[in-house]
């Protein structure tokens, strides 16, 4: 038969007086049909069956005078997994009449059944194993599966209404033994099946009205929560709606102040178009006196305004391909720029590397030297051993010599005793002490021929350990070796960077000579742009009179303008003529900067 665990015995036997006592409280409370108080016997048994489950496999604390065991521990870990339970765990720690944890762990579930939240505090507790197994053994009835049952049938006890006066009661010097002779069935219990089966029925409408009424209160809750939102959205709707009135009342000010201004505006304009109706009718006049004499002079205006316009296009042609030109030189100077620092980056690298790989010749040339002592060493070492190996070799011919002899002279003292057995068989006295003396001088061979043999062996040992010793200094020398051929390999790769290191430099080099060109040529081409844009054209009101031969200008003394330097001069000084291969005429040039005059209409000219 197989061997019951005890602690499994002892948590049915604890489960099994849990159901009893809680079902016999249940029953027992609907039939007394009122309120329990605390002297109510069956609620005294549930109090004692529960402290029990609760002790059972509870880990002993150590304490400065004693050992101790208590319940308090995992019941006032509650309030931190349940923030509901902070309340009676504060009122059982402000009771006046407690001084021990078990008297405060008996007031705790007395209070938390009179809150019918027993079965959710203990739930909570049990969720969490890891903080139980501080207080709990593993093979405890709350660590197991009769914990959550017992956690079950808790739920039951929320139809009791129970009213316990916790404050005057001693709790610290009960005794908790439980009462096996409550639960024994007797004959009344039978006849009052169909009573309880109406309790039962009445049971059931308590719960649920008790269940619908905690509904009620959660909706009320998030209709209280609602609300509250509510007013908070209404009264910021409020705030943006007198944000968004001051806003319109400002809109319309600004509104009216614009139209206003509009109509300033269009009386001002339609002033300005009757004054300017006004001098055209007057130059209209003029224009038609002096139309004849000025259709000779539009004629040659347009040809030259022709003239102009062709110049013209030539000129932003030729500063299009300039600006282009200026642009590509812009373009190649930071690509060459960019090559360059690529290159110098490259340049520094390739110093770096270099400088490494001489380090590393260095190291190796080291290594080699200090390789090709080690060797020298190891093969004065070999050249030592191998004579020793020899005299070890002849050491042992020798002891093999001297074993033979040794195995011979035995050999011939048996032989010998054998005779003199046989001959001296009655003389007894004499022969024994010659007999002991030989095999003394038997034992005493024996003994050396074990020296000996012992002496070879570890002749033998040693001898395998210089064979090691000489195998690992033969691959050391095969390691050599090799490093060596790295070392040459290593050379010729440095000969080969120098070279390409060589050649960068000297691309560099021609890179540099070339960069410095071009950058004069940029510093040319930036210097002409300046001086083209420190020159600005006089308005047409301020230049009145020629700069060469200050005569004011006219019909006849047109303005001719230079482009580079800004003079304007009249077309008789400024004779200066140069033919050009886009135009059919020649072109007036300045006498000062010789560069192509533009010629632009004179101020009399309307």
């Amino acid at each position: 038969l197989a061997v019951k665990d005890p602690t499994a015995v002892e948590r049915a036997n604890l489960l099994n007086m849990a159901k009893l006592s809680i079902k016999g409280l249940i029953e027992s409370a609907l039939s007394f049909g009122r309120t329990l108080d605390s002297d109510y016997p069956p609620l005294q048994q549930f109090f004692v069956v529960m402290e029990h489950c609760l002790k059972h496999g509870l880990k002993v604390r150590k304490s400065f005078l004693s050992y101790n065991k208590t319940i308090w521990g995992p019941l006032e870990l509650v309030e931190k997994l349940y923030p509901e339970a902070e309340e009676i765990a504060a009122s059982v720690r402000d009771l006046p009449g407690l001084k021990t944890p078990l008297g405060r762990a008996r007031a705790w579930l007395r209070l938390a059944l009179m809150q019918k939240k027993m079965a959710d505090y203990l739930r909570c507790l049990i969720i969490q194993r890891d903080l139980l197994s501080e207080f709990y053994e593993y093979h405890a009835l709350m660590m197991e599966e009769e914990g959550a049952v017992i956690v079950g049938l808790l739920v039951g006890l929320n139809v009791i209404d129970a009213n316990l006066c916790v404050k005057g009661e001693d709790l610290d010097s009960q005794v908790g033994v439980i009462d096996f002779s409550v639960y024994l069935k007797s004959d009344d219990d039978i006849g009052g099946k169909e009573r309880n089966v109406q309790i039962a029925a009445i049971l059931d409408q308590k719960n649920y009205v008790e269940e619908l009424n905690r509904q009620l209160n959660s909706t009320v809750s998030s209709l209280h929560a609602r609300v509250d939102s509510l007013e908070k959205s209404n009264t910021k709707l409020i705030e943006e709606l007198a944000i968004a009135k001051n806003n319109i009342i400002k809109l319309q000010e600004e509104n009216h102040q614009l139209r206003s201004e509009n109509t300033l505006i269009l009386m001002k304009t339609q002033h300005h178009l009757e004054v300017s109706k006004v001098d055209v009718e007057a130059e209209l006049q003029t224009y038609k006196h002096s139309r004849q004499g000025l259709d000779e002079m539009y004629n040659e205006a347009r040809r030259q305004l022709r003239e102009e316009a062709q110049l013209r296009q030539d000129m932003e042609n030729e500063l299009v391909v300039q600006v282009s030109m200026k642009h590509e030189i812009e373009l190649a100077m930071k690509l060459l720029e960019k090559d360059i620092h690529e290159k110098q980056d490259t340049l520094i690298g390739l110093r770096q590397q270099l400088d490494e790989v001489k380090a590393i010749n260095v190291e190796m040339y080291q290594k080699l030297q200090v390789s090709e002592d080690t060797m020298k060493e190891k093969n004065e070492i070999i050249s030592r051993l191998e004579d020793k190996t020899s005299q070890i070799n002849a050491t042992m011919k020798q002891l093999e010599q001297r074993l033979q002899q040794a195995e011979k002279a035995q050999m011939e003292a048996e032989a010998e005793d054998e005779k003199l057995k046989q001959e001296y068989v009655n003389k007894s006295g004499s022969l024994q002490n010659e007999f002991s003396q030989k095999e003394k001088q038997l034992l005493q061979l024996e003994t050396d021929l074990k020296i000996e043999k012992e002496w070879r062996q570890t002749l033998e040992d040693d001898l395998q350990k210089e064979r090691e010793i000489v195998s690992h200094l033969r691959t050391e020398t095969q390691e050599i070796v090799n490093l060596k051929k790295e070392f040459l390999k290593l050379q010729e790769k440095n000969k080969q960077l120098k070279s390409i290191c060589e050649d960068q430099e000297a691309a560099l080099q021609e890179l540099a000579s070339k960069l410095s060109e071009s950058k004069l040529k940029i510093e040319d081409i930036k210097e002409a742009n300046k001086a083209l844009q420190g020159q600005v054209w006089l308005k047409d009101k301020e230049a009145t009179h020629c700069k060469l031969c200050e005569k004011e200008f006219s019909l006849s003394k047109r303005k001719h303008h230079c482009r580079n330097c800004g003079e304007i001069f009249c077309n008789a000084c400024s004779d200066n003529e140069l033919p050009l291969p886009s135009s059919p005429k020649p072109v007036r040039v300045c006498d000062s900067c010789h560069a192509i005059l533009i010629q632009r209409c004179s101020s009399n000219v309307p």
